[in-house]
């Protein structure tokens, strides 16, 4: 049921944790790749790894992304490419960096959408498109007034693009994961007065890897999950269960 031979999955944001773990989940099941993202050097790393198609284009860019898709067979999408942006309350938000979020997290991921699905629709085979969100579109985290607003956008945009997608047979659906400890991440989730109260407050009390937000997008890219679509997947060990 995770067998995705014949089937042409383009992954932005490939050269970050998440959407490189899933390019090495989806190649695993068969499918072919086409890998996209920010860092070239990262992006080429994974392409030799893995046999995935390197393919960076530029989020912000409507015509990057226009340029890189048309004409494409692809069947499947994650929308994995995102910028955290800063911890902020909303008095002290910078609003350029708030547009910033906004543009690639949302905007960017609703552009690669709409020149995705045309592909997808034209060669009339359905597919699945898979959007990597945040359990900050679900709860309020201190600090995350950007980038909880842009995954709050991108989580409608899962919503109504499953609303209008759905008559092609093209399923869509996002993860909403906890933290995933990088090295990136680190400098704020890291520190003692955040990383302790967080963990205390989650009921599984740990933080997550690049697998374990991997697998269920690879899941819900799969036929197993041919009946799920327009779905928000909390990925959080059990934090917004509370």
């Amino acid at each position: 049921m995770t067998d995705f031979n014949g089937r042409t999955i383009l992954v932005t944001g490939a050269s970050g944790g998440i959407g490189g773990a899933t390019v090495r989940h989806l190649v695993a099941a068969g499918a072919q790749v086409i890998a996209s993202g920010r860092n070239v050097e990262h992006l080429d790393a994974i392409a030799a790894e893995t046999g995935a198609e390197p393919l960076p284009f530029d989020l912000t860019s409507e015509d990057s992304i226009r340029d890189a898709i048309e004409g494409r067979d692809i069947w499947g999408v994650v929308n994995s490419g995102g910028w955290g942006g800063e911890i902020a309350s909303p008095q002290e938000t910078d609003i350029d960096v708030f547009d910033k979020v906004i543009s690639i997290n949302a905007r960017g991921s609703l552009l690669v959408t709409k020149y995705a699905s045309r592909e997808m629709i034209r060669q009339e085979r359905g597919g699945a498109i898979v959007n990597v969100s945040s359990q900050a579109s679900l709860v309020a985290l201190s600090g995350h007034i950007s980038y909880g607003s842009s995954k709050a956008a991108l989580d409608n945009i899962t919503r109504v693009s499953a609303l209008e997608l759905g008559k092609y047979g093209i399923r869509v659906n996002a993860v909403n994961p906890t933290v995933v400890m990088t090295p990136m991440s680190a400098w704020y989730w890291g520190r003692p007065d955040i990383e302790g109260p967080f963990l205390e407050a989650m009921p599984l009390g740990k933080w997550a890897t690049e697998d374990d937000i991997a697998g269920p997008i690879t899941f819900l890219l799969s036929d197993a999950a041919g009946m799920i679509s327009g779905v928000s997947l909390p990925i959080d060990g059990g934090y917004t269960a509370r």
